[in-house]
């Protein structure tokens, strides 16, 4: 997008244009954006996907209600909240141009990649138990659902079991071996269903996108606060505590091919738990408490399902770069999840000595 239509935008929300510098931050691979300078003033402006995203609005709408929340009942919390246009509105909207909405840029702040040490996983966890358990009197129901179904494992497995019998019949083929493996997990989809009857796990506000990139950093490395709330909706602690293991443990991410780099550090998913038991353990119920082992493989073997699918369903959701980009991706989440499973049995020994 150009430099004057962005300053077009950038107008309507009462921004000075005439010597503003706007620089695209290449992060994320949903929304896009841009920081922008405009003389001492430096803002976050996103265009968000409404093809990932199908009602903006109501994301905006979610941001809203919880920021008046923690306003009213949590005032030292620490809230990037969104700025509104010279109408008033949190969003701009124009048909041939999109959503966009801006946020003031937190100084001296930055995000990170890549976990690169316990304290990094530490801090993230912590930050991502003090937004739910500052959230902790909100009524979750309230909250828009802005991607149905997001982390419904159950769904995400029948569409596996639908692509068994629907799908590429040759990738199909190929598959045999991956495919028999995420069979044999199968079990944590039947725990999920009775996790999903149990009164002991609480719905709760809940961020749904933890990895480490959706923290703000200050300079002294100490994390700041969560941000990237579009995914925020009602949910189970061990979707976030999940995805942070999901993300944080190994040294390398689901694009890795050699799979012999894919490896899971006991340290880092200690320190996840320590971090976000830091924030959250008085609410949390002994039987979830019981249960953050199982929040790992629940998200990791969901993403497993997630690209395996969509590589028997000719990469139609998540795309591809090259020949069996997803397959490639799935097996690396396999690999991760026996790993993950092989963790277990040092957990169990360190508890026991």
């Amino acid at each position: 997008m150009d430099t004057a239509t962005l300053g077009n935008v950038l107008h309507e929300f009462g921004i000075n244009i005439d010597s503003v510098n706007i620089q695209p931050i290449q992060q994320g691979l949903i929304n896009h954006t841009w920081k922008i300078t405009a003389g001492k003033n430096e803002y976050i402006l996103q265009r968000v996907n409404d093809q990932v995203f199908k009602k903006p609005e109501e994301i905006a709408q979610n941001i809203l209600k919880i920021w008046e929340y923690l306003q009213k009942n949590k005032p030292d919390y620490f809230f990037v909240s969104t700025l509104n246009t010279v109408d008033g509105s949190s969003l701009f909207y124009k048909k041939e141009l999109g959503y966009f909405r801006i946020f003031s840029f937190v100084k001296d702040s930055h995000t990170k990649q890549i976990v690169l040490s316990t304290e990094q996983a530490f801090e993230a966890a912590s930050q991502f138990g003090r937004f739910t358990y500052s959230l902790k009197g909100f009524d979750a129901d309230k909250l828009n659902i802005t991607i149905p179904d997001f982390h419904n494992l159950t769904l995400r497995y029948n569409q596996f079991l639908d692509e068994l019998k629907n799908g590429n019949q040759k990738r199909i083929k190929e598959s045999a071996n991956l495919i028999k493996q995420i069979i044999q997990y199968s079990f944590i989809v039947e725990q999920y269903e009775k996790i999903k009857k149990d009164p002991a796990f609480k719905i709760r506000v809940t961020h749904h996108d933890t990895k480490i990139s959706n923290v703000l950093f200050g300079d002294d490395n100490k994390a700041i606060c969560v941000i990237d709330l579009d995914t925020v909706m009602p949910g189970y602690f061990f979707s976030d505590v999940g995805d942070m293991m999901r993300t944080y443990l190994s040294p390398v991410n689901e694009e890795e091919k050699d799979f012999t780099k894919i490896e899971v550090r006991i340290n880092f998913y200690k320190a996840i738990v320590a971090g976000y038991l830091k924030e959250m353990n008085e609410d949390l119920t002994a039987v979830e408490k019981e249960h953050f082992f199982y929040a790992g493989a629940f998200m990791i073997y969901m993403q497993a399902i997630r690209f395996l699918t969509d590589h028997l369903n000719n990469d139609a959701y998540y795309g591809s770069t090259y020949p069996d980009h997803n397959f490639v991706r799935a097996g690396n989440q396999v690999v991760l999840l026996q790993q993950y499973f092989e963790m277990k049995l040092n957990l169990t020994s360190d508890s026991k000595s």
